[in-house]
């Protein structure tokens, strides 16, 4: 059986993750669930799987969760080195979802133990990518990408021709302001940008697809994670979410990885990896779809590929600060403080103020994250004065 653990098996993710789990469970063995304040979910998760440990980022929560378990073999613990010291427990397999930069602890303490990583937190490559890759290499780990799009050029990439390969393209499904104009975008209200057309996801990556800022996102990871230059990084517009990426080769060959859009499929190829696990996700009927369509991205209308590319470009921390002011600047939105289009304006702003900067330990990824955080809630601050 293959030890696993899941850290944020409370999020969207984390929960796609124990339900495929729960399909086989003869072939897993739960050692560790860590989620962030709800209790109840991980309660119930821990005793469906029978996990060995139950982790509860908000420290005051431990009692309840302690209440839940009673009678279980599962030992329970709370707060932030809780969740690193479960996080750092030896297991096969690692599923990486703690969003944000607060799971860059936990997933490094994964990384550490030389298994794989089902990598799921984009942070851990778009903010602390030359530290994390570090880390890989010293530990033998494998990093396993999860995200629809990175896991679809792993897989066009399967025969491992990576000399070969002319350039990857991301695809992106436009949200829900592909049509819109700028001055539409401009009055978006927040019930308009939280109405994704595809996928079903929480609030901050719902605002990121809109914006195209998860594109720009992933295509940092992309960058890492494949050892690309960002000039061959492509990002196509493909509205219906079937083919998730693709991989063009020197011989003019491009080889795609299609889909529906379920989030469970790249899940399970980095569950089973490097063989395949049966799922009950539904199957892509290409008949009954008809057409699949294309387009180039507006980089004036969805400023934040540009942003993205120039942060690439510079290097050292200025892909944590991008990242770092947008949670920011998407938290803003979401509370009614910004409109729709100042999330770019912020973000822009901030990187323009604290330029490029060095980032060659998680210490000073982490500075820097929280100096980009400042400096966007009082960029904030003052738009609204």
């Amino acid at each position: 059986m293959k030890t696993v653990s899941v850290l944020g098996s409370t999020g969207s993710i984390g929960c796609s993750t124990v339900d495929l789990l729960l399909q086989a469970p003869e072939r897993f063995r739960v050692v560790a669930l860590v989620g962030g304040r709800n209790v109840t979910k991980l309660a119930e998760q821990a005793r469906a799987l029978d996990a060995e440990y139950a982790v509860i980022a908000d420290e005051t929560l431990v009692g309840e969760l302690e209440t839940l378990l009673a009678g279980t073999s599962t030992r329970v613990s709370g707060g932030r080195e809780a969740v690193i010291r479960a996080a750092g427990v030896p297991v096969d397999w690692t599923m990486a979802a703690i969003t944000g930069a607060i799971g860059l602890e936990p997933t490094l303490a994964a990384v550490r133990n030389g298994g794989c990583v089902a990598l799921a937190n984009k942070e851990a490559l778009v903010c602390a990518g030359d530290v994390m890759l570090r880390e890989v290499h010293q530990a033998g780990a494998t990093l396993l990408p999860v995200d629809s799009e990175h896991n679809a050029i792993f897989q066009s990439m399967a025969d491992r021709q990576v000399d070969q390969v002319e350039k990857i393209v991301l695809t992106a499904s436009g949200g829900p302001f592909r049509r819109a104009s700028i001055e539409e975008m401009e009055k978006a209200p927040l019930e308009a940008a939280l109405k994704h057309p595809t996928w079903s996801m929480g609030a901050k990556i719902t605002i990121d697809s809109a914006t195209m800022f998860n594109k720009g996102l992933e295509l940092i990871e992309a960058a890492r994670l494949f050892d690309m230059t960002e000039d061959r990084i492509g990002v196509i517009v493909h509205p219906q979410s079937v083919v998730h990426s693709m991989v063009q080769y020197t011989d003019g060959s491009i080889i795609a990885q299609l889909g529906s859009a379920d989030m469970r499929i790249p899940i399970a190829h980095t569950l089973a990896w490097p063989k395949r696990m049966a799922t009950n996700s539904p199957r892509l009927d290409l008949a009954a779809m008809s057409r699949l369509d294309f387009e180039e991205p507006d980089e004036e209308r969805f400023p934040a590929l540009r942003l993205a590319r120039e942060s690439l470009r510079a290097g050292g921390a200025a892909s944590a600060i991008l990242s770092g002011a947008n949670e920011i600047a998407v938290e803003a939105f979401l509370n009614r403080k910004i409109g729709f289009r100042d999330i770019a304006r912020v973000v822009e702003d901030v990187m323009q103020s604290l330029g490029n900067q060095k980032a060659d330990t998680l210490e000073q990824v982490l500075r820097w994250d929280e100096e980009a955080r400042r400096l966007a809630r009082a960029t904030i601050t003052a738009r609204a004065a």
